[in-house]
Formats: C-alpha cells, sequence, structure tokens
C-alpha cells in the first residue's frame, strides 16, 4: 500500500490527517525527536508537540524527554487489533444495511414492492424453511436449484409441496431426476413457456416476480390470506392445471392426503356416485373462532356451484370456482367443511386424509 493510501486508511480509522501523517512518519524514522518528525512530515512545527500527544493518548506511540521531547512508536500488535475490529464491525455494517436494504418488515407491512428479485428469493428461502403444511411453487430449473435445500427441509417435515417448472425462454426446461424430485417435492409439473416466479406458502406469504425478459425487475412480497387466494387461482389455472405431471408420490389408495378439497371433491366424487363412504379426518381451523380443530368421519356428500359430476365428464375446475364443501358425518351430527377462504362452512380444511373407502 502506498504512503497516501495507508495515511488515508488510517484517517478513516479515526485518525486526524496531521495524526495520521505524523504516526506513518515515525513508523518510518524510529524513534525521533519531535522537531524530526515534523521535519520529515507534512505537520506545522507549533502543531507537531499537541499531535505526538494526540497520539500517545490514544496508545499510538509513546513520548518521552531526552533534552526535548522524543516519541516512538508502540509494538503495533494493540493498533493492529483495533484495526482489525473496525474493519469487522465496517463488514458487519455493511451486511445489515444490505440486509436491511434487501428485506423490508412483514410483520409491519402486508404487502412490499422490492427492487430486486433476490430479495424475494432471500425471503423465499426462509419462508419455505418454515412451513407447516403447503408450498406451491413455480420457477425456472435454476430458481428451484437455489431453492432445493429449503425445499427439501418443507419435505423432511412433511409439508406438501407441488412444483411446476418452466423455462427463460420458450425451450422446454430441463428436468430433474426423479431422485431430486423426490427430495424436493410431492408432485411436479412442467410448462412450456416462461412464467412470473411464484412462491404461496401455508396460505398467506406469497413471494412474486415478473419472469426474466420483463422490462423492469420488481419482486412483490404479500402476507396476507386475500391477496395470497388470488395468487392461488394463478397457479392452479396457469401453473398446474394445464401442465404436464413429470412427477407424483401421491398414493391413489388409502392413506391418500389432500390440501386442496376441490382436488379432494374431483377426486373422490365419482366414488361417493357409487355409493362409496370415505372414511376421513380433517384438519383445519373453525370458521367461527379460528382455533385449530380436528374432526373425523364419514364423507356423505359434496356441494359445489358448477355443473354436477356426471360418469363421462368429470367436473372442471372452473366448477368448483365458487363455494365447494363436503359433509362429513360425525358422532357428534354432521359438519360442513369448506376449504381455502371458508366462512359459511363449519371448518376450513388444511389437510384431509382420506384412511378408508367403505
Amino acid at each position: 500500500m502506498e504512503t497516501s493510501n495507508l495515511i488515508g486508511t488510517l484517517e478513516d480509522a479515526g485518525l486526524s490527517p496531521y495524526q495520521a501523517e505524523a504516526y506513518v512518519t515515525l513508523l518510518e524514522l524510529g524513534a525521533s525527536p519531535a522537531t524530526e518528525i515534523a521535519k520529515s512530515s507534512a505537520v506545522p512545527d507549533p502543531r507537531i508537540y499537541d499531535v505526538l500527544r494526540d497520539l500517545a493518548d490514544k496508545g499510538y506511540i509513546e513520548t518521552y524527554e531526552q533534552g526535548s521531547l522524543h516519541a516512538r512508536a508502540h509494538s503495533p500488535a494493540d493498533v493492529l487489533a483495533d484495526l482489525r475490529s473496525r474493519a469487522s464491525r465496517f463488514e458487519a455494517a455493511a451486511e445489515e444495511i444490505e440486509e436491511r436494504w434487501h428485506r423490508p418488515d412483514l410483520e409491519e407491512h402486508h404487502v412490499n414492492i422490492v427492487k430486486r428479485f433476490e430479495t424475494v428469493l432471500s425471503r423465499t428461502k426462509e419462508v419455505i424453511r418454515a412451513a407447516e403444511s403447503q408450498v406451491q411453487i413455480g420457477a425456472t430449473p435454476a430458481e428451484f436449484e437455489q431453492l432445493r435445500g429449503p425445499l427439501e427441509t418443507a419435505i423432511d417435515n412433511g409439508v406438501n409441496v407441488r412444483l411446476c417448472l418452466f423455462p427463460t425462454d420458450n425451450e422446454r426446461p430441463s428436468q430433474p431426476s426423479r431422485d431430486v424430485l423426490a427430495k424436493t417435492c410431492t408432485e411436479a409439473r412442467i410448462r412450456t413457456i416462461p412464467s412470473p416466479f411464484l412462491t404461496l406458502v401455508d396460505r398467506s406469504w406469497t413471494g412474486f416476480s415478473p419472469n426474466r425478459g420483463s422490462v423492469n425487475e420488481y419482486g412483490v412480497i404479500v402476507n396476507d390470506r386475500a391477496h395470497a387466494y388470488v395468487f392461488n387461482w394463478y397457479f392452479l389455472t396457469c401453473l398446474w392445471e394445464v401442465n404436464e405431471p413429470i412427477y407424483t408420490d401421491r398414493s391413489t389408495s388409502p392413506p391418500m392426503t389432500f390440501v386442496d378439497i376441490r382436488r379432494c371433491i374431483r377426486e373422490l366424487e365419482p366414488r361417493i356416485a357409487d355409493g362409496v363412504r370415505p372414511s376421513v379426518s380433517v384438519e383445519g381451523f373453525d370458521t367461527d373462532t379460528g382455533r385449530a380443530v380436528r374432526a373425523d368421519g364419514t364423507i356423505t356428500a359434496v356441494d359445489y356451484a358448477g355443473g354436477q359430476h356426471t360418469p363421462d365428464q368429470p367436473t372442471p375446475l372452473s366448477g368448483l370456482s365458487g363455494k365447494a364443501s363436503i359433509t362429513l358425518e360425525t358422532a357428534d351430527g354432521d359438519i360442513e367443511i369448506g376449504g381455502w377462504g371458508a366462512m359459511l362452512e363449519d371448518i376450513e380444511a388444511t389437510k384431509i386424509v382420506v384412511n378408508s373407502f367403505e
């Protein structure tokens, strides 16, 4: 490092320009009288004595009398420790500034617009790791690779993960191996055209960013059930329903798990129409109190606003876009079970497990 750069760095570390100049000069001269230090540096003669005493107070040097005022530099160990400590604090401060710039406080704001996709991706990793029941994600293979670790954590925690992969251009995206998919998702589908990045977690948290070809780079971070519900329908209609399945570990015989009541209705309605009665366990929330509840019983009926099921024409997703519910016969009487956003039903189901068919 050149002398001028060293002096500038010492100024950044808290020394005045004269103090930095005098200290570097003393390092080069060794023990010297004050007049010699002033002569060899840019410190004016009248100021040199005050400058040296200030350096001594800071622990950089020591002064002594030998006919006149002399000075010598202390062992640099303490100075080096102080400089390295300052460097660590500067580094920590830089990281904290970057973190606060990237990530808004979601406890104070429900909807945030951020400047960079990396902010959305970073927050997505944290939220997926903390997921409790459900993750829906649409991403490019490169984005998926960055989220593999958090997705593996979610799968290990028993979370249902639905993954849609799409390309950054109009070519079919590369497909992960079956072993990779088994560790990172419950089901996967593939889309052949680019799409925005989207993640939905536990029916309340959403991360969204336009595809990389967009003119403006930005992201949306939402911690709100109403917004998440709207994004959920985008996921179902654009990223899930119309795209090709490439992996599933879901069973077609009990026990069968559903985290979406509309899918539950679509798959079970033909069996119910044939007289089969699914025995199920339902986990969710009481729509009056909001407290977590569980109910066990037999599904006796399904109800939804669209046209009813016929043997040759299964109910389309659009037929289930309105009210959709199931009637559960329990030991305490019938209970009406709704799905995401249920208000009129007794329970909003977050998980339905078919234990057997009777």
